[in-house]
């Protein structure tokens, strides 16, 4: 990781192998050390979750079988991972998006 990459904080405990397949798992990578680097990703990878919070986001990682979300923020220093969800509503549950609230709030009363 060079001085420029911000490092990843998960708010719930590190995922070290999320449920993906291994290719949704490199392209989850691929995506994150982007972000890591400061890239903007936009649609159809990422969106903003404004509903969450400022600079707030999901990651769309599609598998063989299953649609995952990757919700976080995106701090000056650091990237947040939030949530990691599987979609199975078009609809984000009220529950995540509550848990990623919460997790936010958290985030900024430490950092």
């Amino acid at each position: 990781m060079s001085q420029a990459d911000k490092p990843l904080v998960w708010m719930e405990g590190e995922i070290k192998t999320p449920p993906f397949s291994g290719e949704a798992r490199i392209e989850a990578g691929i995506l994150l050390r982007r972000l890591q680097k400061g890239e903007n990703i936009g649609l159809p990878h990422s969106r903003p979750m404004p509903d969450i919070g400022l600079r707030c986001h999901e990651l769309r990682i599609r598998d063989e079988t299953k649609n995952w979300r990757i919700f976080y923020h995106n701090s000056a220093d650091d990237l947040v991972i939030l949530e990691v969800h599987n979609k199975t509503t078009q609809k984000t549950p009220q529950a995540v998006l509550d848990n990623c609230k919460r997790r936010l709030k958290i985030y900024k009363s430490i950092s």
